[in-house]
């Protein structure tokens, strides 16, 4: 990095960290609840909305129904709980709902799973941010006057934090997480308290307005529909269960119990907020309609354009501790808060995913790479740039987004525990010990019922959800399927070629024609082959290969298959606690000078060239970082030693045939047909002409 954007950066982001520091990073249990289940607990802020809203199709006779729908969500949220609790006990290595799918599913299932569960990464933080801005805006009008440019810039301040690292943010978002949770239950406790005791008739601002009802009378079929698209919409309550099955690793030992442990106490918090504010929502007579300028009435008279509609939990909040009071004030603030902070479990959960996606060669290797701060920093960036376009298509408005919302995380709920089924069926099928049977039996019998329950839960939002804008979501992880198949047959198409065969390699193929001093490699491939043999060929007066240690286990891997191979060429590690590549190289080469002022240093760095552009997305340009570093170092000379794939024979090939077409006076005889390039033009050109 520059000197120019080094200052800036370490301002922003902080010092950059070793790699042995990772162990100083891992959360403890009153960290890792704001981080990991802050989007299930503010969901509650915006879920009982939803199921108002829909219900309000039918009149404001038809909220009668939402305490059924609201003891549905109960049952779910515990299930799923429960089921997830089996999850992280038995794949504790932070794969998640990836993992268990791929395991016990297939590949293919578990690709499912990974594209569902990105997609629904990025709508979390989209819903959030916006209904956040919304909340803030029921206190500060600028808000929601200027939503869309806001939530943007909220998403940027909260990659920056993030980009800090995991426990850094982690620490910012706990105090408004609690404070949220606390004014909540101060809420739900001083209501009851007002309502049972002291019989208060506490109203909420909109409890005057009447409701103008679409479909009146609603019955049967009608009536069951409407009843599960309330529902439907509700189950965004259960957004982010998974996260903290993705996020094991992150916790501190012993992980499996403290996650558990997590879910447990996020459950509980979660479905008693929940219950409490539909509640209070429904004795303060609260009334929602998903277009308020039109179907809220005063008096007879519609609201208008210039009403603004604030969610339920402010309004529950006006009628509890009085309109513009100080706890309301502090109440809609953490609400806002702690709903930009929800983001951060998808902030938390995305990078990890893309990370082990990465390993998996499913995603580009870039997203396995830890930034300075021992975060992975391009899932982030990734993350924010795809949460902050779909804001902007959408105009940060969270009723229409959360149509979009849920269908993935019911896709992966519902494989995911499909796959624990299996799981447990595998293991009952060689394990003897009486309590453990029984143990794995009673486990197979919750992810049985939590399969069942949440696949159900999946046909009733594709249903109820899909021409509302659920099929955008069905798109997305369509595109992200198909785009993760296309990128790992790459990398596997790659590896194929560049893989070293087990018997000896034709010396032609691996011969060059220059001098060689020090190789630099990565793995024992082909490239690596051909630069060795360039370099016996060269008269150098000491030959050595250079490997940058940044993983210990494929640094020892590189050892075992260079001895195993019997390479008589001795390998040096270079240690490299900040995973740089080269620093370390440019450091040692320096240090060679400084030994030898009068001698010159060749560096040769063995690579494969790809043949279209968009391959090169898909690789680190590691090699071409340090040429360029290495080519401002004094008595250094570098020469790359190329290894030409397959893709970059075939275009070299068209090349020349357009070149052939193209040249002045070439002769053309029979029926030739001339390159694609060229019969796609408007006109062709005669030789001569």
């Amino acid at each position: 990095m520059s000197k120019l954007t080094d200052l800036p950066k370490r301002i922003l982001i902080g010092r950059a960290l070793r790699s042995d520091k990772l162990g100083e990073t891992l959360l403890p249990k009153r960290i890792a609840l704001p981080v990991f289940a802050s989007d299930p607990l503010s969901s509650v802020a915006y879920a009982p909305g939803q199921v108002m809203i829909v219900l309000s199709v039918a009149g404001a006779s038809a909220y009668s129904y939402s305490p059924w729908i609201t003891i549905a969500i109960i049952v779910l949220m515990f299930t799923v709980v429960a089921s997830y609790r089996q999850n992280v006990h038995a794949y504790p290595s932070g794969g998640g709902d990836y993992e268990v799918a791929t395991t016990n599913l297939g590949p293919k299932a578990g690709l499912t799973v990974a594209s569902a569960l990105l997609v629904d990464y990025v709508l979390t933080v989209a819903v959030s941010i916006s209904s956040g801005v919304e909340n803030l805006g029921s206190a500060v009008p600028f808000f929601v006057e200027h939503k869309t440019l806001c939530a943007v810039a909220i998403i940027l301040l909260l990659t920056l934090m993030n980009l800090r690292g995991v426990r850094e943010s982690g620490k910012l978002f706990a105090i408004p997480t609690y404070v949220f949770v606390g004014g909540v239950f101060a809420m739900i406790i001083w209501g009851a308290y007002r309502g049972l005791v002291l019989g208060d008739d506490m109203k909420a601002p909109t409890a005057g307005y009447e409701v103008h009802a679409e479909h009146t009378g609603l019955a049967g079929f009608a009536l069951v529909f409407l009843l599960l698209r309330a529902f439907s919409d509700g189950c965004a309550a259960l957004t982010g269960v998974e996260a903290i099955s993705n996020g094991v690793p992150a916790f501190r030992k012993p992980k499996s119990r403290n996650a558990a442990s997590t879910l447990a106490l996020m459950g509980g918090l979660a479905v008693t907020m929940f219950v409490g504010i539909i509640t209070l929502a429904i004795v303060t007579d609260v009334k929602m309609a998903e277009n308020p300028a039109r179907d809220l009435l005063d008096k007879g008279v519609a609201l208008g354009s210039d009403y603004t509609q604030n969610p339920v939990i402010s309004q529950v909040a006006a009628a509890v501790f009085g309109d513009g009071s100080i706890l309301f004030v502090v109440l809609a603030a953490a609400t806002a808060l702690v709903l930009f902070l929800a983001a951060n479990t998808a902030y938390n959960g995305f990078p990890l995913l893309g990370s082990i996606l990465a390993q998996d060669r499913y995603l580009p290797r870039q997203l396995h790479t830890r930034g300075d701060r021992l975060a992975f920093s391009n899932g982030i960036v990734l993350l924010a740039g795809a949460a902050a376009v779909l804001v902007y298509i959408y105009g940060a408005d969270s009723t229409r987004l959360i149509q979009l919302y849920i269908v993935g995380v019911f896709v992966s709920f519902t494989l995911s525990q499909t796959g624990m089924v299996r799981h447990w069926n595998r293991h009952l099928a060689t394990e003897r010990d009486p309590a453990a049977r029984r143990r794995m039996v009673r486990a197979r019998a919750i992810n049985t019922f939590g399969a069942f329950f949440t696949g159900l839960v999946l046909v009733v939002v594709l249903l109820t959800k899909f021409t509302h804008g659920a099929w955008v979501a069905l798109l997305g992880m369509v595109i992200f399927y198909v785009t993760m198949t296309a990128i790992r047959r790459h990398y596997d198409g790659v590896s194929e070629e560049l893989a070293a065969a087990t018997e000896q390699l034709d010396e032609e193929e691996v011969r060059p024609s220059r001098v060689h001093s020090i190789v630099l490699v990565s793995k024992v491939h082909k490239p690596t082959l051909r630069a060795l043999a360039y370099a016996k060929l060269m008269r150098s007066h000491r030959l050595e290969a250079v490997s940058i240690s940044v993983d210990p286990a494929e640094t020892k891997a590189l050892q075992a298959v260079w001895h195993e191979r019997g390479i008589d060429v001795p390998l040096k590690i270079l240690d490299s606690p900040y995973r740089e590549i080269t620093r370390p190289v440019i450091d040692y080469v320096k240090g060679l000078r400084r030994e030898s002022p009068r001698d010159v240093v060749s560096v040769y760095i063995p690579e494969y060239v790809v043949g279209h552009w968009y391959e090169h997305l898909l690789h680190n340009q590691s090699a071409l970082r340090l040429k360029g570093r290495l080519l401002f170092t004094p008595g250094v000379m570098v020469t790359s030693v190329p290894w030409q794939l397959d893709s970059s024979e075939l275009a070299r090939k068209r090349a020349r045939k357009r070149a052939e077409w193209n040249a002045p006076g070439a002769v053309r005889r029979g029926p030739v047909t001339p390159p694609k390039s060229e019969r796609t033009g408007a006109k062709s050109q005669t030789p001569g002409r």
